[in-house]
């Protein structure tokens, strides 16, 4: 837990520099060891960086948004050749099944445009384009939802951050307390669904 109170978008970013963000956001796109990598944050934290200079905000964001959209598109294909065995697959460090269970329920209630509200919800979003290729989805109709989620999702909230950044004086100063807000927001479907889930559970009992 306290690892999590210290960690600095801003200093990991300045560190990996584009190829570092890239190559984050790609994993966590559809990589299924890739779910841990906090991309809401990072993407927010990298435009808001560009607002001061550091990063050039149009290959950051044509970059990113690439990497979301290529990533997903592993992950699609990833679970096509893999199919149901991934449901076999034994708990381990970088898998666990409770994550493919609440997949399944994101897409059980918003059909194929789990594709694109994935995206704006850790965890789902890193194992929706797996499942996608599990389920056979076709390939056409996926990459539609895909690029249109890939791009809201690095473009809109690197934007975002770029924007904010040119908004606010000393914008890199309030970076932490708006990480955080960004990150608690991000997580509250994952948190309502747990007090779903615990409802039912002791409904039943």
């Amino acid at each position: 837990m306290s690892a999590f109170f210290h960690y600095d978008p801003v200093l990991l970013i300045k560190t990996v520099g584009y190829l570092g963000l890239f190559s984050i956001i790609f994993a966590e796109s559809g990589l299924f060891f890739g779910f841990f990598f906090p991309g809401d944050s990072l993407l927010f934290a990298a435009g808001l960086l560009a607002s001061q200079g550091f990063f050039s905000i149009i290959p950051l964001i044509i970059g990113l948004s690439a990497a979301a959209i290529l990533g997903d598109t592993v992950g699609y294909w990833f679970g096509a050749k893999v199919g149901p065995k991934i449901f076999s697959r034994e708990d381990s460090v970088f898998f666990h099944k409770k994550h493919i269970n609440r997949t399944e329920r994101f897409y059980a209630k918003y059909g194929p445009k789990a594709v694109v509200l994935a995206r704006f919800v850790p965890i789902v979003r890193t194992f929706a384009p797996i499942l996608a290729g599990v389920g056979k989805m076709a390939y056409g109709r996926f990459l539609r939802y895909n690029i249109l989620g890939g791009l809201l999702w690095a473009a809109g909230v690197t934007s975002l951050g770029y924007f904010l950044g040119q908004s606010i004086p000393d914008s890199e100063k309030y970076i932490t307390p708006i990480i955080l807000v960004i990150i608690v927001v991000s997580f509250l479907p994952i948190i309502f669904e747990l007090r779903k889930e615990r409802k039912e559970r002791t409904e039943e009992n």
